[in-house]
């Protein structure tokens, strides 16, 4: 189908012959630094990120064991002083001795450390040969080096004033506890050390399937980049993020192979189509000027040549509106629109053609169609397949022509009672310049449907073929707000 555009001038280009050039020698690669490694520094973050959180875990669970250690040592002190205060409360100074001694003799308390001084300083009872040096404020807590019982020991004392002016000191005994922190301690940094251990294993492990997959992206990109079309990156087959990876880039692979496919298929189809008019253009003025006998004949023969050179300017108009379109240059052009009266004006403009080749036009269109899109080219897409439906529909049939919106999406089906498109030709038909044995003896370049199947990919939309028993059923479908939400796949 040819577009409706024309343009009055065009002119050919000399091409230049062509130049050796010496293939560029290959180019050893530098050997990168390690810190410049992509692999590397997310080796590092990972061992930086796992070795801080292992850090703050194990100080977490040393500080708070340690923490509830003290803090059970000092309630037992803080309770023991209070009862002692409170028995001088009741009995006065014999009946806190006699609880001193009580607590002294119990086995089940070895720990407790106990003073009892009088006002001058003279002791009175307990199981500390003297004061301990550096404990002078009372109420304060001290963890100070004492001497019980003849063996040097660390304590945690409070010593508190009694009524009379006598001083008591009651505390623990922490060497346990220290050593037990202290094993707690060295238990963890080596719990620590081993979680950085298994960090920077951890990192080197994720270094090598990093630069594994990097290494085959690297491996199969090269080879694209040499010539190799056929090589695609592999994928291990666990269904991870790798895979994921890889499925899109063989995805674009295969995208980029069927578009350099279909740019081979338009330069032999140029070179294999063009060629017959240009010829024919050629020969015409050729006869003329040799055998031309009057101006009538001269320009009888130009301007039979001017049509030729005007459906070549046509081919090329459209197939460059076709790569602007697939470039998604005009994406910017879109606007909200509402494709109902646009349809409506094409029904009108047809129904008149159809009218005059003995046709019937049964129109079925809703009243709002919204869509986020371009105006223009789903114009030139509804009148390309509306042209191929009057082109190859016989005298006295009906052409159906419908637009509705269901669930999101726009579907605009026309259909035809001509020929149709063979089942194992349809995936071709939207190929540029393809041609089905049907339409061969057809005015027309074969880029009508490639172009309405650039505009609906476009839209995010899709173009779909199928028998109408017979004839043609063309399908477009265009979702509503053009970011392919509602698209549907066609069926």
């Amino acid at each position: 189908m040819e577009t409706n555009q024309r343009s009055g001038a065009g002119w050919w280009r000399a091409v230049p012959p062509a130049v050796s050039v010496p293939a560029p020698r290959p180019q050893k690669r530098r050997a990168r630094p390690l810190i410049r490694s992509a692999g590397i520094r997310f080796a590092l973050i990972y061992a930086v990120v796992f070795g801080v959180s292992a850090f703050l875990l194990a100080f977490s669970l040393w500080y708070s064991t340690v923490g509830l250690l003290q803090r059970q040592v000092e309630m037992s002190i803080r309770n023991d002083s209070i009862a002692l205060n409170e028995r001088f409360s009741s009995g006065g100074l014999p009946s806190v001795i006699a609880a001193i001694h009580d607590r002294m003799t119990d086995a089940l308390d070895s720990d407790g450390i106990y003073l009892l001084l009088d006002p001058m300083g003279n002791r009175i009872i307990g199981n500390l040969d003297q004061w301990p040096v550096g404990l002078t404020e009372a109420g304060t807590w001290y963890q100070l080096p004492v001497n019980r019982h003849g063996v040097s020991s660390i304590a945690l004392l409070r010593a508190s004033t009694l009524p009379g002016g006598d001083q008591l000191l009651v505390g623990r005994d922490v060497r346990a506890r220290s050593e037990l922190r202290n094993v707690l301690r060295d238990g963890l940094l080596w719990a620590l050390g081993m979680m950085f251990a298994l960090g920077i294993i951890g990192a080197f492990l994720i270094r090598s399937l990093f630069r594994r997959m990097i290494r085959d992206i690297s491996t199969t990109t090269r080879a694209i980049a040499r010539g190799d079309l056929t090589r695609r990156v592999p994928k291990t087959g666990d269904g991870d993020e790798f895979d994921e990876l890889a499925e899109i880039i063989n995805d674009m692979l295969e995208r980029i192979s069927r578009l350099m496919d279909g740019v081979r298929q338009v330069s032999n189809a140029i070179a294999h189509d063009l060629r017959t008019p240009i010829t024919r253009a050629r020969t015409r003025l050729e006869d003329a000027s040799l055998h031309a006998h009057c101006v009538d004949d001269l320009q009888s023969a130009i301007e039979r040549a001017t049509q030729d050179l005007d459906g070549i300017v046509g081919v090329f108009e459209a197939l460059l509106r076709i790569a602007e379109i697939e470039a998604g240059s005009r994406r910017a052009a879109f606007a909200k629109i509402d494709l109902a009266p646009m349809l409506c004006d094409i029904d009108e403009l047809y129904r008149a053609v159809a009218e005059e080749r003995g046709l019937m036009l049964e129109t079925k269109i809703d009243r709002r169609l919204p869509l986020l899109g371009d105006r223009e080219l789903v114009q030139q897409a509804v009148a390309n397949l509306l042209d191929n439906a009057l082109k190859f529909t016989a005298p006295g049939t009906v052409i159906g022509f419908r637009a509705k919106l269901d669930e999101g999406v726009i579907e605009i089906s026309i259909a035809d009672r001509g020929p149709g498109i063979a089942p194992e030709d349809r995936g071709r038909a939207t190929e540029r310049f393809f041609r089905a044995e049907a339409a061969r003896n057809t005015a027309g370049s074969g880029l009508g449907l490639a172009l309405v199947a650039a505009v609906a990919q476009l839209h995010n939309g899709t173009l779909h073929l199928a028998d109408n028993h017979p004839g043609l059923r063309a399908i477009i479908s265009l979702p509503v707000r053009g970011d392919g939400l509602g698209t549907r796949p066609p069926v």
